[in-house]
């Protein structure tokens, strides 16, 4: 095998680790409220939501931006993920996937996380708890 090869199976392997450890790096620096909505899509795109691995590393980083940016704007989360957050995941998840089945009990915990997030998001505008 020549260095060629080597250093690209290397970068294949390596890569998406970076990736994967600069987008957590990002949603770690915002707000709660966000970075509880940012988990709770995430974790319904990776199971339910079939990509590629560079596709996969592409949608969680706009999905950061989207939301760094929404933080920037003092954009409440609501307004970025609208009233019904399952709708936006697989709407959100049709620009990097051919689609798949996601079961009714995921919809409803991708609806109820967004819920809190949105609800911690809220009480942290206003100054209550």
């Amino acid at each position: 095998m020549s260095e060629v090869e080597k250093s690209g199976i290397i970068a294949k392997m390596i890569g998406p680790k970076k990736r994967w450890r600069a987008y957590r790096a990002r949603v770690k620096e915002l707000p709660e409220g966000h970075r509880a909505a940012v988990g709770a899509i995430e974790r319904h795109l990776m199971h339910f939501v079939p990509t590629d691995a560079d596709s996969n590393a592409s949608m969680f980083e706009d999905l950061a931006d989207l939301f760094e940016q929404a933080v920037a704007d003092g954009t409440p989360i609501r307004e970025v993920v609208g009233e019904d957050p399952v709708e936006f995941a697989e709407t959100f998840a049709q620009n990097y996937s051919d689609g798949g089945y996601v079961p009714a009990r995921a919809r409803k915990r991708l609806a109820d996380d967004i819920g809190r997030a949105a609800a911690e998001d809220t009480a942290g505008a206003d100054g209550t708890v």
